[in-house]
């Protein structure tokens, strides 16, 4: 079996490294593999085992020649199935690419942002199934008029490994520059509007009078970034507050968190929390998209509804003020990441959707 892969992300966030571990496992499992991805990108730079990488230019959802340069790709290496991963352009116009190549394809859906129902009917007519990466954005495609025989629920996944090794306090808080007696709550995500910092920085003077202790690392990039600092200026939270860009080494310092913030409006799973649920980290989340899977409700951290700044604020008191139940929590997430978010799941369940669309 031959798998063209399309991922046109241009960093290694959460999306595109689930791409590495499908084309990893799928490799060991005697599958060959195509891996596109833009020119000058993390992933083109990776050369990830498992799949011979094909830089290319992609432009985004406005680069019709895509589907041209992709379609000319798919009838010169002849994959047996196009899985598209991503946005960007490359659900679209990947999708028509296969159509006129003639190829079956099958499209990764990993958001749980709302579509038409007629661009639905028309958009998801060139996919010949849809993997989600949670229940919830599986219903969302089905509340929106997607055959129930068309879509099926593959969960992402986490290499729990770097995750598992104890973090050195003492290291962790001279990384950061935090006081030896700090309370540290990080946010793991990229700087944009859905990911809901806004909410935390609103929380966070009323929290601060309770815990002045509390010291927040937001790890992550993006095009808020300038708004985030000035309103962390403006609302004099700088003392509290520290951006730490986006960082390589995550999983070493991962660990060292007391817990994990992420009030996002919607997010199809949300890797980060699957991440820091390995390393042990009690978890404050939003009741959005897929993030209830991430996060069982009061037995691996709180879920809130979200943009409820005053419900947010009381989930990370009540964590900042019970060491037991944040030990408790972190414990009961490593012990269901470790069950239940395996890489071999995740892995055969995209291989059987390519022998079922295939009829192998």
């Amino acid at each position: 079996m031959k798998i063209l892969h399309v991922e046109a992300g241009k960093h290694l966030y959460g999306g595109a490294r689930q791409v590495l571990y499908i084309v990893e496992g799928l490799a060991a499992r005697g599958v060959d593999n195509l891996l596109a991805c833009p020119a000058g990108s993390e992933m083109s730079r990776q050369q990830p085992a498992g799949a011979r990488v094909l830089p290319m230019k992609m432009g985004g959802d406005g680069d019709i020649g895509l589907a041209f340069r992709l379609a000319r790709l798919i009838r010169a290496e002849q994959p047996d199935l196009v899985h598209l991963h991503s946005r960007r352009g490359a659900d679209t116009w990947g999708g028509l690419a296969a159509r006129l190549a003639g190829v079956p394809c099958v499209l990764s859906r990993r958001v749980d942002n709302p579509e038409s129902r007629w661009a639905v009917a028309l958009k998801y007519r060139l996919y010949d199934h849809v993997i989600t990466i949670s229940e919830g954005i599986r219903q969302v495609l089905l509340s929106e008029g997607l055959a129930p025989q068309k879509v099926s629920c593959v969960r992402s996944a986490v290499d729990a490994t770097p995750y598992l090794p104890p973090v050195d306090r003492a290291a962790f808080r001279a990384e950061f520059g935090l006081p030896p007696d700090a309370l540290v709550a990080g946010v793991v995500a990229q700087l944009i509007p859905r990911k809901g910092h806004r909410y935390l920085l609103s929380a966070l003077p009323g929290l601060l009078e309770r815990h002045p202790n509390l010291q927040v690392l937001i790890f992550g990039q993006g095009p808020l970034e300038a708004e985030l600092r000035a309103e962390v200026e403006s609302r004099n939270l700088a003392a509290a507050v520290r951006f730490t860009g986006f960082r390589h080494d995550l999983p070493r310092w991962l660990g060292g968190l007391n817990m994990l913030i992420h009030p996002a409006d919607m997010e199809g799973l949300g890797v980060s929390l699957l991440q820091a649920s390995a390393a042990g980290v009690p978890i404050v989340t939003s009741r959005a998209g897929g993030l209830p899977e991430a996060v069982q409700d009061g037995v691996t951290g709180i879920l809130c509804p979200p943009g409820d700044v005053a419900a947010l604020a009381a989930a990370i008191d009540r964590l900042a003020g019970d060491a037991a139940l944040r030990a408790r929590f972190g414990a009961a997430g490593r012990a269901r990441i470790l069950a239940e978010f395996s890489i071999d799941a995740m892995v055969d369940g995209n291989l059987a959707i390519y022998r079922q669309v295939l009829g192998r």
